[in-house]
């Protein structure tokens, strides 16, 4: 396979899962209380990058308080824990996680 091959298929996959990303985010009702670049009830995901960036661990950190919630992080109104698997979790961190 040519390399111009491979990276275009590996483009394909990478916009797949950025799709299936946001897809599994509606379907666990992320949207509800966060968007892209503004704050709704919990802060925006550009925000949780600013905040994240650098840190040793982020994703990681971030799909366990997506599985179990967090609170006092963001201001008063607590994070409650999401009915999402461990392998959801570390999917929707790494999308969250990709909003630069």
């Amino acid at each position: 396979m040519t390399k111009t091959i491979m990276l275009i298929l590996a483009g394909i996959a990478v916009g797949g899962v950025a799709q299936a990303s946001e897809d599994l985010a509606k379907a666990k009702n992320c949207l509800t209380c966060h968007a892209a670049d503004k704050k709704i009830v919990g802060p925006s995901y550009k925000d949780i990058v600013a905040k994240r960036a650098g840190e040793k661990g982020a994703e990681a950190a971030l799909a366990q308080k997506i599985k179990a919630g967090s609170k006092n992080e963001w201001g008063t109104v607590p994070m409650p824990p999401n009915n999402v698997s461990d392998a959801e979790a570390a999917t929707l961190a790494k999308w969250v996680l990709a909003h630069k």
